[in-house]
């Protein structure tokens, strides 16, 4: 059997614009836009960028690259990431500027302050590295970053919940996007968490799913802010949780995907494994075992056995429970079918007892 080739890396939108702007700054010095441009990443790699665009503009320079995300499918790959120079105030050293498509903050919480461009705290360092490695010293430089399309993009994003108006973050940590890894899901995750807390949100929910997210937030009449939309990766919501814990936590999910969280399980994709239909088979009154063992669905299940959604959300709360222990966090499970309908409760409880999950 062949081999298939590992996955391609890409680039993080900082990175992007790092390059983009690190060519402008350079046409601004002398005229010419170095093609590739070279820039070196937060760990030390130096790497180099085909530029898309270039052109001196009245009073700046500008210069683009196009996003190559690898084998990652990221909604921003193929963008046109641009970089817009111009000399700034004495003394007021880099400055940077949301262009067109890309975001602002609005709401605390975020790494950034509300008002300021999404662009976040790595990136701005990377693009100062950058400009001052060029000039010797940090510039006097306003940098304008803009991704054309970018607010369209942003729809496909958390960015609004975030609070982030306008279009896209800036994003990345090392520069490098590594395929699958799901980084800025979990991150937008975190993140969603600290705005909740700094607006003084005391009950959050998180959500397998959109339609587990609408039925939950029905139910408990909580605004947008307040619900998280964790996919599969209910253990980085819980393990961020437990450190930056708020009062109240509701887990919220379909059927398939919480019988998974019942049976132990953190990561709740597919890919990592099926649902334990004997250990399902196990919940329901011995009458119906053999019914919900020869179900092709853990749907199915719940239909032939109506009584296994209580005990599900019970084991479910109680996987959740652990990861969660020692916090004074009060905890839920609810999940819904695909009709949104209530089938599986663990209510609001405090969570007791020593963390036994690392």
């Amino acid at each position: 059997m062949q081999q298939k080739p590992p996955l391609r890396r890409g680039w993080t939108t900082g990175a992007c614009a790092t390059a983009a702007a690190a060519a402008a700054f350079s046409a601004l010095q002398d005229g010419c836009f170095p093609d590739p441009v070279e820039i070196t990443l937060p760990r030390g790699q130096v790497v180099a960028f085909s530029l898309a665009e270039a052109a001196l503009i009245d009073g700046g320079a500008m210069a683009a690259v196009v996003k190559d995300a690898g084998d990652d499918p990221d909604v921003t790959h193929g963008a046109l990431v641009r970089a817009t120079l111009r000399p700034g105030k004495a003394r007021s050293g880099v400055v940077f500027r949301a262009g067109p498509g890309v975001g602002t903050v609005t709401r605390p919480g975020l790494p950034i302050p509300p008002g300021e461009p999404a662009i976040n705290p790595v990136p701005r360092q990377m693009i100062r590295d950058a400009l001052r490695a060029r000039a010797g010293c940090e510039p006097d430089m306003v940098v304008e970053i803009s991704i054309p399309g970018g607010e369209r993009l942003a729809e496909r994003t958390l960015n609004r919940r975030l609070g982030i108006v306008g279009g896209l973050s800036i994003l990345g940590t090392t520069g490098i996007v590594i395929p699958f890894s799901c980084a800025a899901w979990i991150d937008s995750i975190h993140r969603g968490i600290d705005v909740a807390r700094a607006v003084g949100i005391n009950h959050v929910a998180g959500a397998t799913g959109r339609n587990s997210e609408q039925a939950v937030q029905a139910l408990h009449g909580m605004e947008d802010v307040a619900l998280i939309e964790m996919g599969d990766f209910v253990g980085g919501l819980l393990k961020y949780l437990r450190v930056h814990p708020v009062p109240r936590v509701t887990i919220a999910g379909g059927v398939a995907k919480l019988t998974k969280l019942a049976q132990g399980r953190l990561d709740l994709n597919s890919g990592r494994g099926a649902v334990d239909m004997a250990a399902l088979a196990e919940l329901a009154p011995t009458a119906l075992r053999s019914a919900v063992l020869a179900a092709n669905t853990v749907a199915e299940a719940f239909l032939l056995a109506p009584g296994l959604g209580e005990a599900v959300a019970a084991g479910a709360w109680k996987t959740a429970a652990d990861v969660l222990a020692g916090t004074a966090i009060e905890l839920e499970i609810v999940l819904f079918d695909a009709a949104g309908a209530l089938v599986g409760r663990a209510g609001f409880r405090p969570v007791h007892g020593r963390n036994l999950r690392r």
